[in-house]
């Protein structure tokens, strides 16, 4: 991990300890849940809102408005509001990416749950997906949410990733472990 990335996932820890802890001691998790799918949706939608947590030509002040007008219209908690006020103050903004993310791990984390990334060839079916889940559950001992991708490459079969563990049973691993083993013997 380059030593920014790390600086910035730093930062980001801290503010999602803090703010889970906020949240957490006022028993209001799933209104953290809320405002987080809100502040991932607008970033996805809005080429502005990134361009605003990214860009250091943003004065302090320009940007704690732009970010407390955006927290209110979205209709987000007082105690997220204020966090990122502060943020902008402090020019960290640039961290919320990794903050969702953080606050994410640690909600799931909280309910017992764990994140599998699934790659297919094909999109899978409901059953395929709850099929899965179980079969996750099973193995991890943790309920398991699916985060479904479509992959064309892979050809068939699926590449799965549940935190540091990755499970490739894809039809182009395969064919690449036939490959290497066919150059060590000829």
């Amino acid at each position: 991990m380059p030593e920014s990335a790390s600086i910035s996932s730093g930062i980001a820890e801290r503010y999602a300890t803090a703010l889970f802890e906020l949240f957490s001691d006022d028993g209001a998790l799933d209104a953290l849940q809320g405002d987080i799918d809100t502040l991932s949706t607008a970033l996805a939608d809005s080429a502005d809102l990134r361009a605003l947590i990214a860009s250091p030509v943003h004065s302090r002040s320009d940007q704690k408005a732009a970010i407390s007008a955006v927290a209110e219209k979205a209709g987000l908690s007082q105690s997220m509001v204020s966090v990122l006020g502060l943020m902008a103050e402090n020019r960290r903004l640039f961290v919320l990416p990794q903050l969702l993310s953080a606050l994410n791990e640690m909600l799931a984390d909280a309910r017992g749950e764990v994140t599998a990334e699934v790659s297919a060839a094909h999109a899978m079916t409901q059953a395929q997906q709850e099929s899965l889940a179980a079969t996750l559950k099973e193995r991890f001992g943790k309920d398991v949410k699916i985060k479904m991708a479509v992959d064309e490459s892979l050809i068939g079969g699926l590449v799965v990733r549940v935190g540091s563990k990755m499970i490739d049973t894809s039809i182009r691993a395969k064919l690449a472990n036939l490959q290497n083993a066919m150059k060590e013997v000829g």
